[in-house]
C-alpha cells in the first residue's frame, strides 16, 4: 500500500500529494526501515547506470583507451551537457575513435538550460552528445571495441555487451536474471524493473563492495564508487541531486526517470531505495533529508544541502513565501 511522502501546501490549503514507497535495506540483507511496500516494482532507468557501467570497467577498456578518472566517471553519468562535459565527452571520443554518429541516442539539446541558451545564440545544432545518456553510451561502445563486439546493435538486449551488464546487475541485486523485467529506455538501451528491496540490495554492494563475492566485479565496483565521489559533478551537474550527495564520501547515489531514487551508505552499511509514484523528482531531496534525519545522519551538511536544493518553504515569482513543502512520511524500523 502507498503512502504518502510529501505534500504541499499554498497557504494552509493542501495542493498536493506525493506518495510512493521507501525500502532500506541493511548489509545481513534485511529491510531494516520502510515505508509503503518494499516489494514495489520499478524500472530502474537512469538509477542502473552504475551497473551499466561495470562491465565496462571489469573489461579494462578505460584503461585500454587511456581514459581518465573524471572521464571515466560520465560513464554512470546523467549529465547535463554542460560546457565541462562536453569537453570530456569530446575527449573521450579522441581517444577511442568513437564517431558521434556511432552513438544511438537521439540528437538533442542540453537538459542544462544555461548550456542551451548558449548554443542557441550560437545558432549551433543539436547533438548526440548532449543527450544526458550519451557518456553510459560511450562507455558501452568503448566495452565493445576493447572485447571485439560489434558496435552494431550495441542498444539490443540480445547484445553481448548488454547481456554481460544483465548478469552483473542480477548478481549484485542477488536474483536470477529471468527475474528481472526489462523494457526499453528513452535513450534506446534496455532498462530493468525489479523490486525496490532488490535494487536497493544492488545499491548496497556498492557501499559495500566486500559482500560481492566475484573479485573483478568487487574491484571494478571499488572503482567506479571512487571515480563518482571524487567526479561528482561528472555524475550530473551543478546544483542537482545526484552530485550534490556525491561530495559527500560515504554515499553512493543515482536517480533515474519517472521518480526512482537510490542510495547508499559505506560506514552505517545501509541502502535505500525510493519511488515516488507520479514520477515527480522535485521532492527527492527532501525525501532523502527525512531518511538522512529519521536514521540519525551524522553529517548534518549533507541533509542542509538536500533542503537547499528543495527548501521547505514554497515562494512564488516574486520570492514571496505563500506555501510549504512538508514530508509526511515515517519509516517503520522492523
Amino acid at each position: 500500500m502507498e503512502t504518502a511522502l510529501v505534500r504541499e501546501y499554498r497557504g494552509e490549503t493542501e495542493e498536493c500529494v506525493h506518495s510512493g514507497h521507501i525500502c532500506g535495506v541493511n548489509d545481513q540483507g534485511v529491510i531494516k526501515y520502510r515505508a509503503g511496500s518494499p516489494e514495489t516494482v520499478t524500472f530502474l532507468r537512469s538509477a542502473g547506470k552504475p551497473f551499466q557501467a561495470i562491465p565496462v570497467i571489469r573489461r579494462g577498456a578505460d584503461s585500454y583507451f587511456g581514459l581518465t578518472d573524471a572521464e571515466a566517471a560520465i560513464f554512470m553519468g546523467s549529465h547535463r551537457a554542460e560546457p565541462f562535459h562536453v569537453e570530456v565527452l569530446e575527449s573521450i571520443m579522441r581517444k577511442t575513435e568513437i564517431g558521434e554518429a556511432s552513438l544511438i541516442c537521439h540528437p538533442t539539446y542540453p537538459l542544462n538550460a544555461n548550456a542551451t541558451g548558449s548554443l542557441l545564440r550560437q545558432r549551433k545544432p543539436k547533438r548526440s552528445i548532449y543527450h544526458n545518456c550519451s557518456g553510459k553510451h560511450l562507455g558501452i561502445l568503448a566495452l565493445c571495441k576493447t572485447m571485439g563486439y560489434p558496435l552494431e546493435g550495441y542498444g539490443e538486449p540480445d547484445h553481448p555487451a548488454q547481456q554481460e551488464i544483465l548478469d552483473t546487475l542480477a548478481c549484485l541485486a542477488g536474483i536470477p536474471k529471468e527475474k528481472i523485467r526489462l523494457g526499453t529506455d528513452g535513450c534506446g538501451f534496455p532498462v530493468f524493473a525489479m523490486t525496490l528491496r532488490e535494487l536497493a540490495t544492488a545499491f548496497l554492494k556498492l557501499a559495500c563492495p566486500d559482500l560481492i563475492e566475484d573479485a573483478e566485479i568487487r574491484q571494478a565496483v571499488a572503482v567506479i564508487v571512487r571515480r563518482m565521489n571524487q567526479h561528482y559533478e561528472m555524475v550530473a551537474g551543478t546544483d542537482r541531486i545526484c552530485s550534490s550527495l556525491l561530495k559527500d564520501p560515504n554515499i553512493v547515489a543515482k536517480g533515474g526517470a519517472k521518480g526512482v531514487y537510490a542510495f547508499s551508505l559505506k560506514k552505517e552499511r545501509l541502502a535505500f531505495a525510493l519511488k515516488v509514484l507520479d514520477g515527480s523528482e522535485d521532492e527527492w531531496p527532501l525525501i532523502v533529508a527525512s531518511i538522512l534525519e529519521q536514521i540519525g545522519y551524522g553529517n548534518r551538511e549533507t541533509i542542509e544541502e538536500m533542503y537547499r536544493l528543495a527548501p521547505k518553504e514554497i515562494r512564488n515569482d516574486n520570492r514571496r513565501v505563500i506555501g510549504m513543502n512538508r514530508t509526511v512520511f515515517t519509516l517503520r524500523s522492523t
